[in-house]
């Protein structure tokens, strides 16, 4: 019999990020089963050294991402999240690409009861900015 954590690819390894992967980060995002899929609990990931470039100037743009969501069959694996989130250095983005991206493809890999993810970026010329998607199934 196989082990819950058997298709976990990353967690374990050390880790280099492919080209692809780089390209097209939703590819990074590993799962494993919900241990208590018909208890609705939340599950919160703070992650205060995200870093993207700001697609117009280049420079770097520093943020804490906070992910908070209600599983549904399926739970996101910690370090292949962070290893998602760095595959981001490199990408010029906006703020709200940012947030909104992320929300689609942990959406889009978990299909949680409901998920939040909020961008709290640093100021930058004289100005601070969050940003929060919501996803909420109809």
């Amino acid at each position: 019999m196989k082990s819950p954590a058997s298709r976990l690819t990353q967690l374990g390894h050390r880790s280099i990020l492919t080209a692809a992967q780089i390209a097209r980060p939703r590819t990074i995002l590993e799962t494993f089963d919900n241990p208590s899929p018909k208890r609705d609990y939340l599950i919160e990931f703070v992650f205060p050294e995200f870093t993207s470039l700001c697609p117009v100037t280049g420079q770097p743009d520093f943020a804490t991402i906070t992910i908070t969501y209600v599983p549904g069959r399926l739970c996101v694996e910690m370090k292949s999240l962070k290893l998602y989130f760095l595959a981001y250095r490199s990408k010029g983005i906006f703020y709200e690409g940012v947030v909104n991206t992320i929300l689609d493809d942990l959406v889009a890999v978990l299909r949680p009861r409901k998920m939040t993810v909020v961008g709290q970026f640093v100021v930058r010329g004289g100005t601070a900015a969050k940003v929060t998607a919501q996803y909420q199934p109809k």
